[in-house]
């Protein structure tokens, strides 16, 4: 909250020529005032944007633990590489193409290289937290095409991805241009414009759809299904590695809900100085917490009752759910929605878990089921629940902005959120996917059998990441 300085009374006790000190001494408190509020938000962006790009080394973690030994240190590289890759790309491109104002409702056009930052709108840290986000969506693909995918195919991906596919859409959803954006307030969609407020589709979906694509073009990996279709478990090798980047993007998604208010140093307007953005920071990391823990504990006790056991992994992917769910209406939702909201995206999970084991899709992180099917559940579920003091709030104010269905605030923003779910799937399919079949036609996708088998630590990286046996691979040795 600024404080004020007063001239005229500072000039009182001054004297009698005290004026013009007095303005003097008002105008640099003034701009004191100013910059430090300029300090504290940018301090807060730059810690938020470490803590997202922290939940790399989580998404490292988590596939590595999935996938067998013998593909670790290739999934290992991919994570490393979309960082790298979409460094690049999001500086040269990607930006500019999301927030690169003033632009048309499409795509930006501005700030190429980061040409004009910083400026009144933007400075560094807010590329760095963008990017961040950026290559979050990219290592959501990497995972559902692990274990069978060439190296050059995750280049080719990761930097289209990065610089081109997800940039548009956050400049659709958050851009102040965005045709969609519910910062758009000139010309809002439905006259509430798309509330996705931390991404649930702008990153989680995006990245769930390319990865559907990339694997349902590659096919599943080999001894997936047997000859008759049955599911056959190609468990990861490491439970350890599984839980341990578990709780490193739970540490990280605090720094990706609450830290996608940019700022924190905002005051609301009413007679509690104690309550201010700052207040909804909190309450944002809460809900997030609470869709998170809802899930994880539904997740447990309902494969507890399908499979007969209380599986770990399962219990991650749930609670990984619930986040990726509650990341668009996290900051305009009660806690006890929260709730609500987690114990249904662990029932979507499971669902879409069993929906593609019938279809014979492949997914070793069930990175598609979790980030596009829990992402959509999110989108809706915003659209129902949000509340209509923290939309006022957290958005610009305007008059009889819609707001959560079932919280009396008519379907507008339920139409606007069913909007956003069908563009993204349009957008992504109609750019990845030709992409993942032109690899495919060209022989640049999948590895060959023999490499598969062999697995891609050996035959592409120089040697397996450390000693150690799969338990596919132990079964076949005691069998010949």
């Amino acid at each position: 909250m600024a404080a004020s300085c007063s001239a005229s009374q500072l000039a009182q006790l001054l004297g009698p020529n005290g004026t013009a000190a007095a303005t003097f001494i008002c105008d640099q408190f003034s701009a004191v005032d100013s910059n430090t509020s300029y300090a504290v938000d940018t301090t807060y962006l730059l810690f938020s944007a470490y803590l997202v790009f922290s939940m790399q080394l989580g998404f490292a973690m988590l596939c590595a633990g999935s996938v067998r030994a013998k593909n670790t240190m290739n999934i290992m590289l991919t994570n490393v590489l979309d960082a790298a890759a979409g460094g690049l790309f999001y500086y040269l491109f990607g930006f500019a193409f999301a927030f690169g104002g003033p632009s048309n409702g499409f795509i930006g056009r501005h700030f190429f290289g980061l040409k004009e930052v910083p400026n009144k709108s933007f400075d560094y840290s807010h590329f760095l937290y963008q990017w961040a986000f950026a290559i979050a969506a990219a290592g959501i693909t990497s995972g559902s095409i692990a274990e069978r995918t060439q190296f050059v195919a995750y280049l080719i991906y990761s930097s289209f991805l990065t610089g081109f596919v997800y940039p548009v859409v956050s400049h659709w959803i958050w851009s102040p241009d965005g045709w969609a954006s519910a910062y758009n307030t000139g010309n809002l969609l439905f006259g509430s414009g798309v509330i996705d407020f931390a991404g649930s589709g702008v990153v989680h979906m995006v990245g769930g759809i390319a990865g559907l694509w990339g694997a349902f073009i590659e096919g599943p990996r080999i001894g997936r299904f047997d000859h008759t279709g049955r599911s056959v478990a190609l468990r990861g090798h490491s439970a350890t590695l599984v839980v341990l980047g578990t709780f490193l993007l739970w540490f990280g998604w605090y720094g990706f809900n609450p830290g996608s208010f940019n700022k924190i140093l905002v005051s609301y307007p009413g007679p509690t100085p104690y309550y201010g953005q700052w207040s909804a920071v909190g309450r944002t990391a809460v809900t997030t917490t609470l869709a998170g823990c809802t899930a994880a504990l539904t997740t447990l006790f309902g494969k507890r009752i399908l499979s007969g056991h209380w599986n770990v992994t399962d219990v991650c992917n749930g609670l990984l759910g619930g986040f990726a769910a509650i990341t668009a209406g996290c900051s305009v939702v009660e806690p006890w929605a929260a709730i609500i909201c987690g114990f249904v995206a662990a029932v979507v999970l499971v669902s879409c878990n069993k929906l593609a084991e019938k279809m014979r899709y492949d997914d070793p992180l069930e990175a598609a089921q979790l980030h596009g099917g829990c992402g959509a559940w999110g989108i809706i579920f915003t659209a129902l629940f949000a509340s209509e003091k923290y939309v006022n709030e957290v958005y610009p104010p305007k008059p009889g902005r819609p707001y959560g269905l079932f919280m009396g605030g008519g379907g507008k923003l339920l139409g606007a959120n069913l909007v956003q779910i069908l563009v993204i799937i349009g957008w992504v399919s109609a750019t990845m996917g030709p992409l993942f079949f032109i690899l495919h036609k060209l022989k640049l996708l999948r590895i060959s059998a023999e490499d598969e088998m062999a697995g891609m630590d050996m035959t592409r990286h120089g040697g397996f990441a450390y000693v150690y046996h799969d338990e596919g691979d132990s079964v076949n040795r005691n069998s010949t």
